[in-house]
C-alpha cells in the first residue's frame, strides 16, 4: 500500500466537494489532504485509522477530520453482496471568508475546525441531528447547500456529544513530514499480519532504528510495538465480532503468533479474553 498524497478539486461553483461513495468496499489507501473532511458512514464496517489511532467503525459512524491529517477506513468481514456507501463533504479551511471567523456567533465553529485535528466522532442526538440534514442536502443546492453545511458544523461544535479520536499526534505537519507518517503507517496497516522488525519499518522511512524509536513516539507517544498491538487487536476483535472463526485461527490471522501471549493481551486491553468478548458481543 502506497501513502498518498490526496487532491481534492471542489465543485465548479462550489466552494466544497460533496461525494456519495457507493462500493464494493472502502480500501483507499492512508491518506490527507489539506481539506477538511466531514465523512458519514451509511453502510460498511471494518477499521479507521485516524492519525495514529486504529479504531472500529459500523453504520452511523460520523467523523470529522482536520486538515492534512492521514486517516482512511478500510472495510472488513463484508458479505458480497453487500456495498460499502457513505457521503463525504471536503472543504478548506478557508471556505468562506477568513474575516467572518472574527463575528462572535462562529467562534464555536472556528474552535471546532481547529479541534479537528485531533479527529473528531460525533455521537448520540447530536449524530441524529446531524445525519437528518446530511440526508436533506440532496435536495439542496448552491447557497441553501452552503447553508446546511454550515449548520452542520455548528451544531457538532455547540454539542458536548463529541469525543476527540487521537490527542497525541502530531498535526500542522509540513508536507515532506505528512508523506514520511503515511509511509510508515500504510506499511503498518498492509503488513501487521506479519512480523515486523523495527530495522524493516525504519528503513522505509531512511532511519536508523534507534532514531525512528524516538521520532515515531513523539509523534505518536507510543512505541511501535503497541502501535501494531492495537491494530492487530481490533482486527481480532473484527473476527470475533462478525465470524464463527476460532479463537487459534484468529490469533494468528491477525498476526499474533503464540496464543498464549494473544490471550494475555487482549485480556489486558479489553478486559476479557477473546471467548468472553465473543459471547458478551453476540448477545
Amino acid at each position: 500500500m502506497k501513502a498518498l498524497f490526496e487532491q481534492v478539486t471542489s465543485e465548479l461553483e462550489s466552494s466544497f466537494r460533496v461525494l456519495q461513495l457507493n462500493m464494493p468496499k472502502f480500501d483507499a489507501p492512508y491518506h490527507f489532504h489539506p481539506e477538511i473532511e466531514l465523512t458519514y458512514i451509511r453502510t460498511s464496517s471494518g477499521k479507521r485509522y485516524i492519525g495514529s489511532t486504529v479504531t472500529d467503525y459500523e453504520p452511523g459512524d460520523i467523523v470529522l477530520v482536520g486538515s492534512n491529517v492521514p486517516h482512511c477506513w478500510i472495510s472488513e468481514n463484508m458479505p458480497l453482496e453487500n456495498r460499502s456507501q457513505a457521503t463525504v463533504f471536503q472543504f478548506h479551511k478557508d471556505f468562506w471568508a477568513a474575516k467572518i471567523f472574527d463575528l462572535p456567533e462562529m467562534q464555536n465553529v472556528h474552535n471546532l475546525l481547529e479541534a479537528a485535528n485531533t479527529g473528531i466522532q460525533i455521537l448520540g442526538n447530536t449524530k441524529e441531528r446531524v445525519i437528518k440534514i446530511i440526508n436533506d442536502c440532496g435536495q439542496f443546492e448552491g447557497f441553501e447547500r452552503f447553508i446546511r453545511v454550515v449548520e452542520i458544523l455548528h451544531i457538532i461544535a455547540v454539542s458536548n456529544e463529541k469525543e476527540p479520536i487521537d490527542q497525541y499526534f502530531l498535526y500542522n505537519p509540513s508536507h515532506g513530514e505528512a508523506e514520511r507518517i503515511q509511509k510508515i503507517y500504510s506499511y503498518l496497516i498492509e503488513n501487521y499480519r506479519k512480523e515486523i522488525s523495527l530495522k524493516e519499518i525504519a528503513d522505509i522511512v531512511c532511519m536508523a532504528p534507534t532514531a525512528f524509536c524516538r521520532y515515531f513516539k513523539s509523534i505518536t507517544r507510543k512505541t511501535l510495538i503497541q502501535v501494531i498491538t492495537e491494530i492487530r487487536l481490533n482486527h481480532a476483535r473484527q473476527l470475533l465480532k462478525n465470524t464463527e472463526k476460532p479463537v487459534l485461527e484468529i490469533c494468528y490471522e491477525s498476526g499474533f503468533g503464540n496464543i498464549s501471549y494473544f490471550n494475555k493481551i487482549f485480556r489486558k486491553n479489553t478486559g476479557y479474553t477473546p471467548l468472553k468478548y465473543r459471547k458478551l458481543i453476540s448477545k
